[in-house]
């Protein structure tokens, strides 16, 4: 049977973490853009990945979570990270919001409808 996902458990090794810095680039074909993120992660071990929110209508700002994953134990050195995430449909009518673990940002962008 399925279930309403928001309902479900949250998972226990993969977090929000905090940015240093955000900005949307152009993308190679005009009028894309690109979402790069960079920061320092608190495991050496960690995987950092952009993940968009799910919206049933489109918002002012589509949220992008800054999500670290950590399979096991965490190996306690800090680490520089930088991840990309292309904004191909997943842009509000404004722009963006990037949302990591203490902090967000709003990111205007052309309304391309």
């Amino acid at each position: 049977m399925a279930e309403n996902f928001t309902n479900q458990p949250a998972s226990e090794s993969v977090r929000l973490i905090d940015f240093d810095e955000a900005k949307a680039v152009p993308g190679i074909v005009p009028g894309t853009f690109i979402l790069v993120v960079s920061g320092t992660k608190p495991y050496l071990n960690m995987t950092v990945r952009l993940s968009p929110l799910t919206f049933i209508a489109r918002p002012e700002y589509w949220g992008i979570e800054v999500v670290g994953a950590l399979p096991g134990i965490g190996l306690p050195a800090t680490a520089s990270y930088t991840e990309s995430l292309p904004l191909d449909g997943i842009t509000g009518t404004k722009g963006i919001e990037v949302i990591g673990a203490y902090r967000t940002e709003r990111i205007d962008l052309p309304d391309r409808g």
